[in-house]
């Protein structure tokens, strides 16, 4: 599967890269410029409530921030899918099928009610152009397409198993690899 807005980035056993190692990486936007996503299995401790509280009821359960990733971690993104695709809200603005980004600034009674779920990230992941198609190559991720239960799912300590888990031939199995195969 190419990567495409929508795709989810499955880091492989190979990636060494703290900021990385076990993630899920939902992308939000490529192009010839590069790529740009968001981290799904990685909650801080930090409640919503507490960063921005306008916002906390709105967000998804666990209630708390996730971190997006490395880059701008001093800012916000905030990703949700539509409760009616046909009806979208200020300050909305779709990347792939009825999900898309939010901008935090939206007066939030202009959103209330339009969104069927929303999730905050402090920080981003970003490559390059040419940057994520080269880590591809090398084998440090797996592109799978996504489901939506994975991007606002409560518990995502199992995320990375459960998405390898679901797909064709040998990914399947290395949901089961451990870190280190001589471990096995």
């Amino acid at each position: 599967m190419e990567p495409r807005a929508g795709a989810l980035l499955v880091a492989s056993p190979q990636l060494a890269d703290p900021n990385f190692a076990d993630s899920v990486v939902l992308l939000l936007d490529v192009g010839e410029d590069g790529a740009l996503g968001v981290v799904l299995n990685r909650p801080t401790m930090l409640l919503v409530a507490e960063a921005l509280a306008d916002w906390r009821d709105l967000v998804a359960e666990p209630a708390v921030l996730f971190h997006g990733g490395p880059v701008s971690t001093d800012g916000a993104l905030a990703v949700a899918r539509l409760s009616d695709p046909g009806d979208e809200p200020v300050g909305f603005r779709a990347t792939f099928a009825d999900v898309g980004l939010v901008d935090l600034d939206s007066p939030l009674e202009l959103v209330e009610g339009g969104l069927a779920d929303l999730r905050i990230f402090a920080g981003y992941a970003g490559w390059g152009a040419e940057q994520l198609a080269a880590e591809i190559d090398e084998g440090a991720w797996y592109v799978v397409p996504a489901d939506v239960g994975d991007l606002f799912r409560e518990d995502t300590t199992t995320l990375r198993t459960d998405v390898l888990r679901r797909q064709p031939g040998e990914l399947a199995w290395v949901s089961t690899r451990p870190a280190d195969p001589l471990m096995n």
